[in-house]
C-alpha cells in the first residue's frame, strides 16, 4: 500500500488526520489552543504536535519532504459574521505564518508536493476579493499551480456547511488530465468563486487550474439520526423556555413549526437565533427553524454566532435545546470513538472550528492520492 506524509497546520482536533486516513502519516502538526491539543493527544497521541504561534514554526521543526501541507486557517476576518478585517488581520493573516513556513522549505528544496487550504466562502469575497487574489499570488509566488473548489458539507453529512477549498501542487508534479477541467464544473464553482477567478491577474491567472472531481456516492443520514434522545452534556428546557423560543420566530417560521407538530409524529428541526430587519428601522432577534433533515452551519460563538439548537416536536409537544456536543461532532463526520472534551463549550468549539472529515476524505481519494501517485511513479522511473 502507498504511504504518503503530512503536515497538518491550525490541525485543531485532528480533523484532517482522521479524514485522509491510514494511508497517511503525520509527520508535523500544530496549533495554538491548548484545549484542542489535549482533544488530538486524546486521539492520536500527538507526539509530532506542536502547540504555539504558526509564525514561530521553524523549518526544522518540520521532517523530510511532506506529501502535503494541509492549512485550515482561521476564518474570523473573513466570515460574514465576523468584523471581515481580511488577511491584515491577526486571526486570519495567520496564513502566512503558513506560507513563511511553505517558502522556508523552498529554499531547502523540500516543498510539500502538494498545498490544500480550508476557509469559509467569505474568503473570495473578503475586502472586495482582494484577500483571495493575495492568496493566489502566494501560492503562484510560492512554486505552485492550484484551483479552487466550494465544497458543502452536506454532501455527506446532514450539516449545511459550505466550505471553501484551494488545492495546489508543485509545478515539477505532473497532472494527469483527468483531473484536470477545461472550465469550471458548476457543482464546485458558485458565483462568487467565478468571479474571484475571474478578477486574477499576472502569474497567479496563469497558474490557476479548474479541477475536475466526480459528485460524491454518499446516502447521506437525515439530521434526526444523529440526534441524542437524552443527551449527557445538555438538558431540554422547560416549557416555558420553548415557549420563548418559539415566541421569536417570525410568523413563517412559526407556522412551519406547528404544522410539523401537527403531524403528531417525531420531527426534529435546527435553529438558529439571528439579528433581523424589524421592518420599523429597527433590529429584532428572531428564531429561524429548518426541518429539510440538516443541520444549519456549525459556528462558535467566537465568529460572532449564537450556538445552534434543536427543537423536536412529537406527539403534539413541542421540546427544545442546545446541540449537544456528541452530536455536533457527528455533523463533522466524526464517529462516536472520536474523544471529546469533558467541558461542553471545548467540545462544541472543537467541531465548530473544524473541517468536515468526509470532504477530507473525499479530496484525498478523489484528488490528492491520484496527483500523489502519478508523482511518485514518476520519481521511481526516474
Amino acid at each position: 500500500m502507498t504511504r504518503f506524509s503530512f503536515y497538518e497546520f491550525f490541525a485543531g482536533g485532528g480533523m484532517v488526520r482522521a479524514g485522509l486516513g491510514s494511508s497517511w502519516t503525520c509527520a508535523f502538526a500544530n496549533d495554538i489552543s491548548p484545549a484542542k491539543a489535549r482533544a488530538y493527544r486524546a486521539n492520536f497521541g500527538g507526539e509530532e504536535l506542536w502547540v504555539g504561534d504558526v509564525h514561530e514554526v521553524a523549518a526544522a521543526q518540520l521532517p523530510g519532504r511532506a506529501d502535503l501541507a494541509w492549512g485550515s486557517f482561521p476564518c474570523q476576518d473573513l466570515s460574514l459574521a465576523g468584523a471581515k478585517a481580511g488577511l491584515s488581520a491577526r486571526r486570519s493573516g495567520a496564513f502566512w505564518g503558513f506560507m513563511g513556513a511553505v517558502r522556508a522549505l523552498r529554499t531547502e528544496g523540500r516543498a510539500p508536493r502538494l498545498l490544500a487550504l480550508e476557509n469559509v466562502c467569505g474568503a473570495l469575497t473578503s475586502r472586495g476579493g482582494r484577500d483571495f487574489s493575495a492568496i493566489c499570488d502566494a501560492l503562484s509566488e510560492a512554486g505552485y499551480r492550484f484551483g479552487a473548489l466550494v465544497v458543502d458539507a452536506a454532501l455527506f453529512v446532514p450539516q449545511s456547511r459550505p466550505r471553501l477549498f484551494i488545492v495546489a501542487v508543485d509545478r515539477d508534479v505532473e497532472i494527469p488530465a483527468t483531473l484536470l477541467a477545461s472550465h469550471p464544473q458548476p457543482r464546485w464553482s458558485p458565483r462568487a468563486l467565478l468571479a474571484a477567478h475571474e478578477a486574477l491577474d499576472g502569474p497567479a491567472r496563469d497558474d490557476a487550474l479548474w479541477w475536475s472531481l466526480p459528485a460524491p456516492r454518499v446516502n447521506v443520514p437525515p439530521l434526526d439520526a444523529v440526534i441524542e434522545r437524552e443527551p449527557a452534556d445538555v438538558a431540554w428546557r422547560a416549557d416555558a423556555e420553548t415557549e420563548r423560543l418559539v415566541s421569536l420566530m417570525a410568523p413563517l417560521h412559526r407556522a412551519r413549526l406547528e404544522a410539523f407538530a401537527a403531524t403528531g409524529r417525531r420531527h426534529v428541526g435546527a435553529v438558529y437565533r439571528r439579528i433581523r430587519p424589524d421592518g420599523q428601522g429597527g433590529k429584532v432577534q428572531r428564531a429561524e427553524v429548518r426541518f429539510d433533515g440538516l443541520a444549519g452551519c456549525l459556528r462558535t460563538p467566537a465568529g460572532g454566532s449564537s450556538r445552534q439548537e434543536i427543537v423536536e416536536v412529537e406527539g403534539g409537544r413541542i421540546r427544545s435545546r442546545l446541540l449537544s456536543g456528541r452530536e455536533a461532532a457527528r455533523l463533522m463526520g466524526l464517529d462516536d470513538a472520536y474523544e471529546l472534551p469533558a467541558r461542553y463549550n471545548e467540545a462544541y468549539r472543537l467541531a465548530g472550528d473544524g473541517v468536515a472529515v468526509p470532504v477530507v476524505r473525499f479530496l484525498a481519494k478523489e484528488l490528492f492520492e491520484p496527483l500523489l501517485g502519478r508523482a511518485a511513479a514518476a520519481r521511481l522511473a526516474g
